[in-house]
């Protein structure tokens, strides 16, 4: 089976934050807040996912309330965030979902995302995603983390299952 073939397959996707919806800089502010930006077109996809009734799953290692605003303002409620373990937390919510795993897309970028990743039927990750990802990764975008590699891999699965459809009621945010 080609990898293309496996994008028609997927009915969850799951990401991680930093370095696949962001970029993976982090701006310190003199009031000890971090900031991150995150992709409008990522956002656009993101929402279309969901209106189309694919699941979204976020799993992090980092812990941002302004981040699980941001993702839960785009539809995406399955928000986990200071995660430790990846894996773990990827097979309690397959099995509460009842997930087949040939239908699950994960986008990592780095170490903490490995074992999770292997688990899915189609493992995605950044261009600019480290070394040991990309060799695990079925496919690797040709955008980097932040900077539209998600709009990349759900653009792909909804254009395949016909479910990528111009539509103006979903807002860019």
């Amino acid at each position: 089976m080609n990898v293309l073939e496996k994008f028609t397959y997927i009915r969850t996707f799951v990401f991680d934050v930093d370095g696949v919806l962001t970029d993976g800089t982090v701006l310190l502010l003199p009031n000890g807040e971090q900031s991150r930006k995150m992709s409008i077109r990522d956002g656009y996809a993101l929402q279309l996912a969901v209106k189309q009734g694919y699941r979204i799953a976020v799993i992090s290692g980092g812990r941002s309330e302004s981040v699980v605003a941001r993702l839960n303002g785009l539809g995406i409620t399955d928000v986990f965030t200071g995660i430790t373990n990846k894996a773990e937390k990827l097979e309690d919510y397959a099995l509460e979902h009842d997930l087949r795993w040939e239908e699950v897309l994960f986008m990592g970028d780095d170490i903490p995302d490995y074992r999770a990743m292997q688990l899915c039927g189609l493992s995605t990750c950044p261009a600019d995603a480290c070394p040991e990802i990309k060799s695990i990764s079925m496919y690797v975008s040709p955008v980097a983390g932040g900077q539209g590699c998600v709009r990349d891999v759900i653009e792909k699965v909804l254009k395949l299952n016909g479910h990528w459809v111009l539509d103006e009621t979903v807002a860019s945010r």
